[in-house]
């Protein structure tokens, strides 16, 4: 299917098809290891075979479902090795390609947004496009004035789509849960949903972009392409080069990884300071290595995709870096007297000060040290500390609260910390906070 499925009954029977081939498999599983074979070959093959009928399901509808996708794709070094081995690669995919839409649809939308004479205003326009998202497909061309451009087009009845998907999504959550396991599903659909408004309007991502390109224009260590024109549901940047972050993901040197490692970093912290705006969507397809600038410490990180943000015209809010400088000084009732002024302990809730530092110490490790290395069995083990019940860690979790206005903030931070884990990245983060994190150093 090349073109947006846009009928309801279609897109819910296709999701729906996912938890009923996933029980199908495991009971033909079943049937396998009882006739003989292996059990670890037949789990194998069984979570292989899942992994690809997730990407070609959520890949052919595009829209909502293959958002979920992509969300789901940051945190997979949570998971156990045997979990995530079939799913790396699948979700990896996913997140910068996906069936492309007819020619003539894309033509149809350019006609429409840029006027009939629309190859007036390029030199070429590649009718193939070179990536495929949720929402919309880019493709290269090069503009009137010879500048090299992405023009991305939204796909015709995204709109309808996303918000089909997330809600049909929202009521499979409980059968989808076993895809990823230990991940709860519905607050993760929930703010997919909230956002999807925001995305579908390529004039405030272009506001958002511009504001980015013009902040980072001569910056050394990030470049941001500059929008060249914006109409409708077409959005048209500067091309830019590079290697994909989910290419050093999988194939990276040692040099690669701990030099994107650190300017994901950087930019996570210094974006949100220098432009008031938290880039929302840290999935490694929204980013690019620019290896041709000089040697290792000159190269540079490419973003892209701006549709999502999060507006903090201070920067990030001054109480996280109180608190977390506060917590690596070991101060446990200051730190409990902060969260619970900004709401991440509910008034009618009393817990130990202690016990909260206790909880908040192997998050914070990676702060603490010079440098640090990030690893997928890192961020496994925190996974399974928080998710044990057996473990205090799970019980204190739970009476702990997430105010809104944190919950974008944190969940850009928790992917962030998981792209840094699937690459392996050592990196200097404490250098980081100094520079760009209000509160850290006591001083804001």
């Amino acid at each position: 299917m090349s073109d947006l499925p846009r009928k309801a009954v279609t897109r819910t029977a296709r999701l729906a098809a996912l938890p009923l081939g996933i029980a199908g498999r495991a009971t033909l599983g079943l049937g396998k290891r009882l006739g003989g074979r292996p059990a670890d070959v037949v789990s194998a093959e069984l979570q292989q075979r899942t992994a690809e009928q997730l990407f070609s399901t959520l890949g052919q509808l595009k829209g909502g479902a293959m958002k979920f996708g992509q969300a789901m794709s940051v945190f997979e070094s949570a998971l156990p090795e045997e979990v995530a081995g079939p799913y790396r690669e699948a979700l990896t995919k996913l997140q910068d390609s996906a069936p492309a839409m007819p020619t003539t649809t894309v033509h149809t939308v350019l006609a429409k947004q840029l006027g009939r004479d629309w190859r007036a205003q390029f030199r070429s326009f590649d009718d193939r496009p070179t990536a495929a998202a949720s929402i919309g497909q880019v493709h290269r061309a090069v503009w009137a004035d010879g500048r090299d451009v992405a023009v991305k087009v939204q796909y015709p009845g995204a709109g309808d789509a996303l918000l089909t998907d997330l809600s049909q999504l929202a009521r499979l959550a409980k059968v989808l849960g076993p895809l990823i396991p230990g991940m709860d599903m519905k607050p993760l659909i929930a703010e997919l949903r909230e956002r999807v408004a925001e995305e579908l309007d390529y004039e405030l991502e272009a506001s958002a972009q511009r504001v980015h390109a013009e902040e980072f224009g001569d910056d050394p260590d990030i470049a941001v392409p500059g929008v060249v024109a914006q109409a409708g549901q077409v959005l048209i940047t500067e091309w830019m080069d590079g290697t994909p972050l989910a290419r050093v993901i999988a194939s990276g040197t040692p040099q690669q990884r701990d030099r994107a490692g650190q300017l994901l970093s950087r930019f996570l912290f210094a974006g949100p300071a220098r432009t008031g705006l938290l880039h929302a969507d840290p999935h490694p397809g929204n980013f690019r290595l620019l290896t041709d600038d000089g040697p290792a410490d000159g190269w540079r990180l490419g973003v892209l995709d701006f549709g999502t943000v999060d507006r903090l015209p201070g920067g990030l809010p001054t109480p996280i870096g109180t608190s977390l400088r506060l917590a690596l000084a070991d101060d446990a009732h200051a730190v409990y007297t902060l969260l619970r002024q900004e709401g991440f302990v509910r008034p009618t809730i009393t817990l130990n000060p202690d016990a909260v530092l206790d909880y908040l110490r192997p998050i914070i490790e990676p702060t603490r040290v010079e440098e640090f290395t990030f690893t997928r069995d890192w961020m496994r083990a925190q996974a399974a500390r928080i998710a044990d019940p057996r473990g205090p860690a799970y019980n204190l979790g739970k009476q702990l609260n997430l105010p809104p206005s944190y919950l974008l903030i944190h969940r850009v931070t928790l992917s962030t910390i998981g792209v840094l884990c699937q690459l392996g990245s050592t990196v200097r983060l404490h250098d980081e906070l100094t520079a760009w994190l209000p509160g850290f150093t006591g001083d804001a």
